[in-house]
C-alpha cells in the first residue's frame, strides 16, 4: 500500500513542488488535499502550518509532526550589468551552487536562471577559485538591471532549484527537499494506514506539517502553542555518517538502509522514547541510535519546551547529502519510519501517563 500508484504519485508531486521557507503554501495545499480523506478535520494556522485531526475532541491530544519547508535563496542585489546576488533562506549550501539552474519566483511566474561561474581555465591560481557566498551570482540572460527588473525580478524574490525526484536503482530516492518533505509523506501514510486498518485511537491525533523549521523551528513553536499537545512524535532526517568525509566519531554511527534512527538527548522524553523502542522490538522494525549533546536541532526541541513541557521524541530518516539537490534516502528506511510511527501510536493508551513517577 505504501508504494502503490496513489502514494508514489503524491510523493513525486509533493517533492517536486517548490515550497521554500516562508512561502510553503503550494506544497501545503498538495499535502492537505492528499491527507484530507484520511482525517476527520483539517486546519491551518496564520503562517501556513497545516494539520489534520483524527478523532477530534478527546481529552488527550497526541501529535505526529514533520516540517514542510525547503532551503532556498533570496535575491539580495541586482548589479547594473544585470547579475543577481543572493542571501540564504535557510541553510543553503553555497559550495554546490555554481553551475546549478534555478527558478526565480516572481508575481508573473517562474523566471529561469543559473548560478554562473568562471571557467576553470580562468580561475587557476586565482583567489576567486572558491565559491564563497558573496561571489555567487545568477545570470538570467539580461543585458542590464533594467531588463532584470522588467522580468518581474526584484530584491526579495525567492530562488529555488528545479531538480526533481528519482528512484535510483530501485533502492534510493534522490532529490531536493527530502529534508523534510519525505517526513510529510511519512506522516500522511500513517494517517492512511490508520484509516485503511480501521484503527480507533483513544485520543485525538494531530498530524502536523509545520512551516519554517529551516530558520529556527518557528512553525513548530507556533503550532505547539495552538494545539497544546500531551505528547509529540517528530520525524526529520539525520546524517548517514558512512558518507565519505563525515566524521563518525563526531556525528555518530548511522547508515542508510539500517532503519530509523532514534535520538537520545535532554529534549527527548525517555518514557516516550522507551515506548517507541519497545514498539520497534515488538514489530521487528530495525532501529539505530544517536545522541544529541544539547539540542536535537529539530522541531522536537520546539515541542518539548513548549506549554510547560511536552513529552517529545524524534524518529529520524537516515539521509545522504543533506541540503543538496541530491539528498538520498533508502526506500526501506522510509517504510520503516512509517510503520514505527504507526505502531507507536497504537501503543499509546487512553490518557497515557508520560510522567516519570
Amino acid at each position: 500500500m505504501i508504494w502503490d500508484e496513489k502514494s508514489t504519485s503524491f510523493l513525486e508531486k509533493y517533492i517536486n513542488n517548490s515550497s521554500p521557507t516562508g512561502r510553503e503554501e503550494s506544497g501545503q495545499k498538495l499535502w492537505r488535499d492528499y491527507i484530507s480523506e484520511y482525517v476527520d478535520q483539517i486546519d491551518l494556522d496564520n503562517y501556513g502550518t497545516t494539520f489534520g485531526i483524527i478523532n477530534p475532541g478527546q481529552e488527550q491530544r497526541i501529535v505526529i509532526e514533520a516540517h514542510a519547508d525547503e532551503i532556498s535563496w533570496f535575491v539580495n542585489y541586482i548589479s547594473k550589468d544585470g547579475f543577481i546576488y543572493v542571501v540564504r533562506n535557510g541553510g543553503s549550501d553555497h559550495e554546490i551552487a555554481p553551475g546549478k539552474r534555478v527558478n526565480i519566483h516572481t508575481k508573473n511566474g517562474i523566471v529561469r536562471g543559473l548560478f554562473g561561474w568562471p571557467a576553470i581555465h580562468t580561475r587557476k591560481g586565482k583567489n576567486n577559485s572558491k565559491p564563497e557566498i558573496e561571489k555567487l551570482f545568477i545570470d538570467v540572460g539580461a543585458k542590464d538591471k533594467e531588463e532584470v527588473l522588467s522580468m518581474g525580478i526584484h530584491v526579495g524574490c525567492i530562488i529555488t532549484y528545479p531538480d526533481t525526484l528519482e528512484l535510483m536503482n530501485e533502492k534510493y530516492y534522490v532529490g531536493r527537499a527530502l529534508d523534510n518533505r519525505m517526513g510529510g509523506f511519512c506522516i500522511a501514510q500513517v494517517a492512511r494506514l490508520l484509516q485503511k486498518n480501521n484503527i480507533q485511537l483513544p485520543y485525538s491525533l494531530y498530524i502536523v506539517n509545520a512551516v519554517q523549521e529551516e530558520i529556527g523551528l518557528r512553525g513548530a513553536q507556533m503550532i505547539a502553542e495552538k494545539i497544546k499537545p500531551h505528547a509529540a512524535i517528530i520525524t526529520d532526517v539525520t546524517h548517514d555518517t558512512t558518507t565519505p568525509m563525515i566524521d563518525s566519531k563526531k556525528y555518530g554511527d548511522v547508515q542508510c538502509g539500517k532503519g530509523p534512527s532514534l535520538t537520545y538527548g535532554p529534549a527527548v522524553h525517555y518514557k516516550l522514547l522507551d515506548l517507541i523502542i519497545d514498539t520497534a522490538e515488538e514489530n521487528n522494525i530495525p532501529i539505530q541510535r544517536e545522541a544529541a549533546s544539547r539540542s536535537t536541532g529539530t522541531d522536537t526541541d520546539a515541542f518539548a519546551y513548549s506549554n510547560e513541557g511536552v513529552p517529545s521524541a524524534l524518529i529520524s530518516l537516515p539521509l545522504r547529502y543533506m541540503h543538496t539537490t541530491v539528498e538520498t534516502a533508502h526506500k526501506d528506511d522510509i517504510e520503516h519510519v512509517i510503520h514505527l510511527i504507526y505502531h507507536s501510536l497504537r501503543k499509546i493508551e487512553s490518557n497515557h501517563n508520560f510522567r516519570y513517577f
